[in-house]
């Protein structure tokens, strides 16, 4: 007879409690060497050292820098993913950035892959694979940030991805297509408060666009009546944008944030090319789309006001997250049992942010958790881990917990938890109606 889950869970806790100083070493280290998405090459490297290190096999240059390595079971009934992911966000004033790209860990992907780590070490030396009878997936995923617009639309325009998020690309790869249920947690700062983790919050989505208004350049200040004044238009357009604001219901949680990326090319010239990039959030894809439309009309009339040329490129966003609440309560027990049950939220209060594990909680049941560590802003300068013990190695312990639950005892949980979700979509359903959004 095998072992029980409170028995499995001992010694995966055990085994990460052992590694603690390597675990803690490999998010320092991702730490310091922050990379963007589909740029995470470094990073990648890392996890990869850990999965040699460890005798797993793994798939690595999955969605260009992705790493996935499957750990079977002692029966295949299911197979759960554990996510983690690679990549950075732009803070060019984070006093960690990289001086050459402003990328900077100030949302606390580091510690993702840090627990990733963790779980796997307890895979392999409680021997866990051999009392479970389902597979573990370890997936090590870029691009969650949706930075770099035009670089990503350029990958996509030359053919190397479908999506700008990675486990979007994950979707159109067909490397979720046997997995049964997701399993990732994302640091969230706590400074100050007595709430030290949740099972998950609702997040919105949104669809991305880059704007290019196109004038006609003249000198600034020998003839600007022959321009066309490009910034002119994106002005009028913006404003045209706040003109809509208050027809957005309270209930949708629409939110557009703007900003212009290029405003012309020297002052003495009238501009002709100016470029802006935005989100358009919102909790529901249809409230998204109509305020997607909204905004695009709005930006349209900024350059038929003066002349000039509009062209919008439609980026497909995030989508909202589903919570599913019988694999949140796992996570939640898990995490009352690690830190405290007054320590910790269910389902927290919505969040105004967004993740690409909306996409996925669309096609399978995904819990994406909180667990705190950090203080200061999300995307902000004064981000920084306060607390390792929880960002780090906690996460790596709830990870392997959920699994543990979904997969002992014949994975009666896990079944039971498959059994229970009903898809909002089918694969062929998001690519065809998201990956193609207008």
């Amino acid at each position: 007879m095998g072992r029980s889950k409170e028995e499995l869970k001992k010694a995966a806790c055990e085994a990460i409690d052992r590694n603690r100083d390597r675990i803690i070493e490999l998010g320092d280290s991702i730490f310091s060497e922050p990379e963007l998405g589909y740029k995470e090459v470094k990073t990648s490297k890392k996890f990869q050292k850990v999965l040699d290190e460890l005798g797993f096999e793994y798939e690595s240059g999955v969605a260009l820098t992705g790493v996935v390595s499957t750990q079977k079971g002692k029966e295949s009934k299911m197979k759960i993913a554990l996510m983690g992911e690679l990549d950075a966000v732009v803070v060019p004033e984070h006093p960690c950035c990289d001086a050459s790209t402003g990328a900077a860990h100030a949302c606390g992907h580091h510690c993702m892959i840090a627990g990733l780590a963790g779980a796997a070490i307890a895979i392999k030396e409680a021997g866990l694979m051999e009392d479970l009878s389902g597979d573990i997936a370890l997936m090590a995923v870029p691009s969650e940030e949706f930075v770099e617009l035009e670089y990503r639309n350029r990958l996509r325009e030359e053919g190397k991805i479908s999506f700008l998020g990675g486990k979007q690309e994950f979707v159109k790869l067909g490397v979720m297509d046997d997995v049964d249920v997701m399993v990732m947690q994302h640091t969230q700062s706590t400074h100050g408060s007595e709430i030290k983790a949740n099972a998950g919050s609702n997040a919105n989505g949104f669809v991305g666009k880059l704007v290019r208004y196109i004038g006609k350049e003249a000198h600034a200040g020998g003839a600007p009546f022959d321009g066309i004044n490009a910034l002119n238009a994106a002005e009028i357009g913006l404003a045209a944008i706040h003109a809509q604001r208050e027809t957005f219901r309270d209930e949708d949680h629409i939110r557009v944030h703007p900003i212009i990326t290029k405003g012309g090319d020297l002052v003495n010239i009238v501009p002709s090319d100016v470029r802006i990039e935005t989100y358009v959030r919102g909790a529901r894809v249809e409230a998204i789309l109509d305020a997607s439309n909204k905004v695009n009309r709005a930006l349209e009339a900024g350059a038929y006001a003066v002349g000039a040329q509009c062209k919008i490129t439609e980026l497909p966003g995030y989508l909202p997250v589903v919570i599913h609440q019988p694999l949140a309560d796992l996570m939640y027990e898990n995490l009352c049992q690690l830190i405290g049950r007054e320590k910790v939220e269910c389902i927290s209060g919505a969040s105004g942010g967004s993740t690409d594990a909306g996409d996925i909680s669309h096609l399978l049941p995904t819990v994406h958790a909180y667990i705190g560590g950090a203080k200061g802003g999300a995307h902000c300068a004064d981000y920084e881990i306060e607390d390792k013990e929880l960002a780090y190695i906690t996460a790596g312990k709830a990870l392997i917990m959920t699994a543990i639950d979904l997969l002992a005892d014949g994975a009666e949980t896990g079944l039971e938890v498959k059994k229970s979700f009903t898809p909002v979509m089918t694969k062929e359903e998001y690519l065809k109606d998201w990956g193609h959004v207008k």
